[in-house]
């Protein structure tokens, strides 16, 4: 059988691994809409979905940052077998957010598959979706919420992480 990610995914062929990680995106998003959270697509996938190639594992993923929403992505994220990293709930992470992204530098909540170290997703704690600029990108049949190509630029610029820099570069030439 032949399997033709444009069609398919949207993205060019690009081997077995882009077919794993691209249905392991589908799953996590579809997860998370069916629990009831509506996620953004930042990081690595929202710059390739703009147009830019970059190499990523994990999903970075905004969501809105409030105890209601934490708590169902905490539940769809479980439901397809991801455990968060560090021993705290999603109540615990909306009372005390504020505080550990100041005092422990808590950027994300990070989620794994224990059996496939390869699935993971990092909520990002700094970035409230409710709050940012966002564009509908497909992949495949599911249209995708993703950060504006401005509010990527934004919060790449922010982080000050060499990679997400080089992103920056990458990005301002696609305006």
């Amino acid at each position: 059988m032949t399997i033709h990610l444009d069609s398919l995914y949207g993205f060019s062929p690009g081997g077995e691994y882009l077919i794993l990680i691209s249905m392991f995106v589908l799953k996590v998003i579809q997860a998370l809409r069916s629990h009831g959270v509506e996620p953004v697509l930042v990081g690595g996938y929202a710059v390739a979905l703009h147009g830019a190639v970059r190499g990523t594992v994990d999903v970075d993923l905004a969501i809105a940052l409030e105890e209601e929403s934490l708590c169902k992505a905490e539940q769809a994220l479980a439901s397809i077998g991801l455990a968060p990293r560090l021993p705290f709930s999603a109540k615990e992470l909306a009372r005390k957010r504020e505080q550990w992204m100041r005092e422990r530098n808590l950027l994300a909540w990070s989620f794994v598959n224990p059996d496939n170290p390869l699935e993971m997703v990092d909520l990002v704690l700094t970035h409230d979706a409710r709050e940012m600029g966002i564009v509908e990108k497909r992949m495949g049949e599911l249209s995708l919420s993703v950060a504006s190509l401005e509010t990527l630029i934004e919060m790449k610029r922010a982080s000050g992480r060499p990679q997400d820099l080089e992103d920056v570069r990458v990005l301002e030439k696609l305006r």
